[in-house]
């Protein structure tokens, strides 16, 4: 096994697979000097402005002169006088392809009245605003398996009761953006296949008004929503009580629950990458890329977020839209962003973090151009915003930010019943009511945090592997945990505190 990847013949740098030391010779040049695991090497010497490839796109420009075997990193890349606002060629629609003949493979799900099919059976506690935030964890605490295991003890059927409150809800336009994006969340959540039963809970003046919010959403109340506030019920204690009340009162129906045979179709995945490393890329990313291929084929549901850690690679998805309005729309959400981010007197390129720099990553358009390889090769067959229903079948994608609380939370608000995280660097991340599987992109940090990781896609790295197996491992641990079997983030009990609404606008 060499010590190093090439990616592509007209690549202008090799991966260091180990840490490499100056004076050693990889693919006939010499090093100068220390080459850390997961970074680049230049292959030949590239003089100032001149764009640098990888996977045999730009991922920056020289910000001076780079001798062939030097590393390649902040010090001598940038994103060029232009920010990364280079020319990209669209070519909405070249590269659909027909669609995969169709595979049958079943899971345990647990199919609801109205035929969609959940992986989980929660009882769920949302808050309209931040001020209702400690009376509706409150309400779920006390049906905590940890503290008062009593409580679930007759429901053996139901995964648990959660809270899942948010820091917004006031202070904000109740007519704009921000307020739409809220309202869509809470509704994706309220209405979730894996909530059997959800309780809202408000304060009763917050600018997030409970009956607006159903109102605008075309909700009512019924026997799995129940809504009411603290200032109507009599204040804190009274609400907590009530609130026990209406959940206990949900417990039995709940409670009837069983999985059967369901098909694959049945699984939406939100895909999302964080604590990302030079290996991303190359290991994790088109693995679970692997994967998504196979779950389209089975009819299922893949949703690619996160656009600033697209930006520089949306070309690459347009090309397998198919349709140019599809394509166009894409484009029309990395152009907001844009506008977003100067407006906020930011940049596309705030990204990579300080943990994917060390990591190997330099500029947001290598970052992206590993990112997108979670989204598999075929083809694009949705763009949706933030937090809206996911309708469509196949791979399709979802305008959200990078972060990973933000960006999950809008998946499953549009329908996600699982998410596939991969990471270099190390996450601690889970995602109530959708269990999350992470995927570790190398072995170090398999070794390092295995009990965080779900499986180890470092043996590609390692040679012991290869992408198309590491895929069908992870479509089959997918169906596995549809089924029931509980993640790592599962066990340790992440998802409650992972809700984050997107907040868009000003705070007043």
């Amino acid at each position: 096994m060499t010590p190093f990847i090439r990616l592509h013949p007209n690549d202008d740098v090799l991966i260091a697979r180990a840490q490499l030391v100056g004076g050693a010779v990889v693919d006939g040049v010499t090093l100068r000097g220390l080459v850390p695991p997961g970074h680049k090497v230049a292959t030949r010497a590239i003089a100032t402005g001149e764009p640098v490839r990888r996977y045999n796109q730009i991922i920056g420009f020289a910000s001076k002169p780079i001798e062939a075997g030097e590393h390649v990193h902040t010090h001598n890349l940038w994103m060029g006088p232009e920010g990364g606002a280079f020319e990209r060629d669209y070519a909405f629609g070249a590269d659909v392809k027909p669609e995969p003949v169709r595979q049958q493979a079943t899971f345990m799900g647990i199919k609801r009245a109205d035929g969609r099919v959940a992986t989980r059976n929660y009882i769920g506690v949302l808050s309209s605003v931040n001020c209702s935030a400690t009376a509706a964890r409150a309400i779920a605490d006390h049906f905590s398996r940890q503290t008062n295991p009593a409580a679930l003890a007759d429901y053996p059927h139901i995964d648990g009761v959660v809270a899942l409150t948010h820091g917004t809800g006031c202070g904000m336009d109740t007519e704009g953006l921000g307020m739409h994006i809220l309202e869509r969340t809470l509704a994706g959540y309220a209405t979730h296949a894996n909530f059997w039963g959800v309780i809202v809970v408000g304060l009763g003046c917050e600018a997030n008004q409970i009956n607006a919010w159903l109102a605008h959403s075309s909700l009512r109340e019924g026997e799995t929503l129940r809504v009411f506030n603290i200032q109507d019920t009599g204040g804190t204690r009274k609400t907590v009580e009530r609130g026990i009340a209406l959940v206990k009162e949900m417990l039995p129906q709940a409670n009837r629950v069983r999985r059967e045979p369901c098909s694959a179709e049945h699984i939406t995945i939100g895909l999302q990458c964080g604590g990302s490393d030079g290996y991303s890329g190359i290991s994790a990313n088109p693995a679970l890329g692997a994967a998504v291929d196979l779950l389209v084929a089975h009819g299922g549901t893949a949703i690619l977020s996160e656009t600033p850690e697209i930006y520089g690679a949306e070309h690459l998805l347009t090309r397998r839209a198919v349709k140019r309005e599809v394509g166009e729309k894409l484009v029309s959400r990395i152009k907001w962003w844009e506008h977003y981010t100067k407006v906020n007197e930011g940049e596309m390129n705030n990204n990579p973090s300080p943990g994917n720099k060390a990591g190997g990553l330099t500029t947001i358009l290598e970052k992206s151009l590993g990112a997108v390889a979670k989204g598999g090769t075929t083809n694009l067959q949705a763009v949706y915003e933030y937090a809206e229903p996911v309708t469509a079948h196949g791979f399709v994608y979802m305008d959200t930010p990078g972060y990973d609380p933000v960006s999950a939370t809008g998946q499953v608000a549009g329908g996600a019943n699982m998410i596939c995280f991969t990471t270099g660097r190390g996450s601690a991340y889970g995602c109530a009511p959708s269990p999350s599987l992470k995927l570790a992109t190398n072995s170090a940090l398999w070794q390092r945090q295995e009990e965080d990781m779900d499986i180890n896609c470092g043996e590609v790295i390692d040679g012991t592997s290869s992408v198309q197996e590491m895929g069908e491992r992870i479509f089959r641990l997918v169906l596995a945990t549809a089924s029931g079997e509980a993640s790592k983030s599962e066990k340790h009990g992440y998802g409650q505190n992972e809700f984050v609404p997107w907040q868009v606008g000003a705070v007043m």
